[in-house]
């Protein structure tokens, strides 16, 4: 099972702005005026545009993001992170699931130090196999990282895990199709800046309105039940 991180687990209080700013300002030596759209899109992406809007060569991108890591080690920009309503309880209740074989890691636009920050200022590392997941240097395209994740969750566990055995959750239409372009299940929460309207149209089989009824993330993930009143539904992948 594959956790987008923004607005899906975490509101990370402009955090990744703020950090985009220091890294560019030390590289540059002036101010970013402009940070290109991020939602659903991978750090690889969104540093391209950035720096083609700042009039920097895109060839900077990897610096860039070395830089981003370096800068989230240092872990001195400030920023309230805070979990999205529901989100440690959900991730608790899939870990305690008896006998499924759930294993939680994270499919997120961020790069991994970006994304192990957000989720340690929330609390909510517990439980997330980091070292199963997948990360928004690997691709421009977030529904490369499918199968990015998919490489790291058999190394890690020894198994494969194709086609619906992967479980994408997450609050953008660009997780939804990530999810669908590779095969895998789509899972929608309406906690971001889509309506539950817009996920279903994009495809998700399952869109909750948030994370705060424990028992539905369960029942949309493992298929065992009815996820309750108020489900908005899309078309099953």
């Amino acid at each position: 099972m594959l956790w987008d991180v923004d607005y899906t687990l975490v509101s990370a209080g402009g955090l990744g702005t703020r950090l985009y700013e220091a890294v560019f300002r030390e590289m540059f030596g002036r101010e970013l005026l402009e940070v290109a759209p991020k939602a659903g899109r991978t750090d690889r992406a969104i540093a391209g545009d950035t720096l083609a809007l700042a009039g920097v060569p895109r060839a900077c991108v990897d610096e860039f993001l070395a830089a981003l890591a370096r800068a989230c080690a240092d872990g001195a920009v400030p920023a309230r992170v805070r979990p999205m309503p529901g989100a440690a309880a959900a991730v608790a209740a899939l870990a305690a699931v008896s006998g499924s074989g759930i294993r939680q890691s994270v499919l997120t636009g961020n790069i991994r130090p970006l994304a192990a920050l957000k989720l340690r200022r929330a609390g909510l590392g517990e439980h997330l196999d980091l070292d199963a997941g997948a990360y928004g240097d690997a691709h421009e395209v977030r529904a490369e990282l499918v199968a990015v994740a998919r490489d790291a969750a058999s190394r890690v566990y020894g198994r494969v895990f194709d086609g619906p055995s992967a479980v994408l959750v997450g609050d953008t239409p660009l997780d939804v199709e990530a999810a669908l372009a590779t095969g895998a299940r789509a899972v929608a929460v309406a906690t971001g800046s889509y309506a539950a309207a817009e996920l279903a149209a994009a495809g998700a089989e399952v869109v909750l309105p948030d994370l705060t009824d424990a028992a539905r993330v369960v029942a949309a993930v493992t298929l065992t039940g009815p996820t309750g009143p108020g489900e908005a539904a899309g078309p099953a992948g």
